[in-house]
């Protein structure tokens, strides 16, 4: 009879295990290429999300030494895509702790995206490139080998941050003071909404229905609200009480779209607003611990918000409830980073590295 009960034990303790939730984790490059602030070796961070952001392990990459521009995940595939200063592009596979491939560019590559099939990369030459071949290279996600080139002729100057949206559709290009929305598949240009963002180049985000994009102003802290089906810019909205007079650098939406919160590294804050009524509305802001270059994203499940600092705060509560640290205990901050959901060491979920909308449609 004990023999039996230890049987049933097992049997009952196999099958609680078998059905837990997968482990959330979030993966962090180091060093960063654009900020010197929290700065820990070189490699992935890894965190434990559910267990108080505490830290897991380091994966080593050396190249990483050359400091990070992009890093971006694909489910489809189980990898993540880095892109360095020195002009280089990698895959790594998250489940076997490999890099796949790694290529060098000349003109650089910047905040690169995949489309959600896993099949085509999207990278920015960089906002240092201006010549008249600047814009988007077209990358074959399993190879690294360029299949296609969009130049500055079609996208503009300073190609810098890009977006593949969730539906699959479409991708966004962000350059100097214009926004191209592209067909992920083919990569043909669609539309161009300019000017947008003031000046420079510049974060920004859509929501789920690439309604609205929310483009970071680059000489005011603040935001424009760009009409992506008129083409319109309706609105124009600054942080605090007088216009701050230095750039914006990070945009994201909380997954249900109801808030927007924008980064003021200079001034180590985020600001937040009501999206629920037009124009946004602010909502207070944040602390932050450090500067930096600025960055915001939240958890998919809208628990957490994460930016550049090692500051994590609940979404919600707008709490700061923990801090990311190395395994010597100190501070770790960097922009590039990506939620990642393992179940038995296989990779079920990843988020996207900008606070993309993702309400469900009615």
């Amino acid at each position: 009879m004990k023999h039996l009960f230890t049987i049933l034990a097992c049997l009952l303790l196999s099958s609680v295990m078998s059905n837990a939730a997968p482990k959330r984790y979030l993966y962090m490059s180091t060093p960063d290429g654009a900020q010197k602030e929290g700065v820990s070796g070189n490699g992935i961070m890894v965190f434990d999300i559910d267990n108080g952001h505490q830290f897991v392990k380091r994966i080593e990459i050396p190249i990483f030494k050359e400091g990070l521009r992009g890093f971006t995940g694909s489910a489809a595939t189980g990898c993540v895509y880095y892109s360095t200063t020195s002009q280089r592009l990698g895959c790594f596979n998250v489940e076997t702790e490999k890099v796949v491939w790694e290529k060098t560019y000349e003109r650089g590559c910047d905040r690169t995206c995949i489309t959600m099939d896993g099949k085509r990369l999207y990278v920015p030459t960089g906002w240092w490139w201006t010549g008249a071949d600047s814009g988007f290279l077209v990358i074959d996600a399993a190879t690294g080998e360029q299949i296609d080139q969009i130049d500055q002729i079609a996208v503009g100057k300073k190609a810098h941050n890009s977006i593949a949206t969730l539906d699959g559709k479409h991708v966004f290009l962000g350059t100097e003071t214009k926004l191209t929305m592209l067909e992920a598949s083919t990569g043909k240009v669609l539309k161009s909404y300019e000017p947008v963002g003031e000046s420079g180049v510049f974060p920004y985000t859509v929501d789920s229905r690439n309604k609205f994009a929310y483009v970071c102003l680059g000489q005011h802290v603040g935001f424009d609200v760009v009409n992506l089906e008129t083409g319109e810019v309706p609105h124009r909205v600054f942080a605090g009480e007088e216009p701050i007079k230095h750039r914006t650098h990070g945009a994201g939406m909380t997954p249900d779209e109801k808030e927007l919160w924008i980064s003021d590294q200079d001034g180590k804050k985020l600001f937040i607003f009501d999206l629920t009524v037009n124009p946004p509305a602010p909502k207070g802001h944040v602390e932050l611990s450090m500067g930096g270059h600025g960055w915001v994203c939240f958890s998919l499940d809208g628990k957490y918000a994460w930016s550049h600092t090692p500051d994590v705060f609940d979404a919600v509560t707008k709490e700061k409830v923990a801090t990311l640290r190395d395994e010597n205990g100190k501070p770790f901050g960097s922009s590039k980073f990506i939620e990642v959901h393992l179940d038995e060491g296989k990779v079920v979920g990843m988020s996207n590295e900008f606070g993309l909308g993702r309400a469900p449609h009615k």
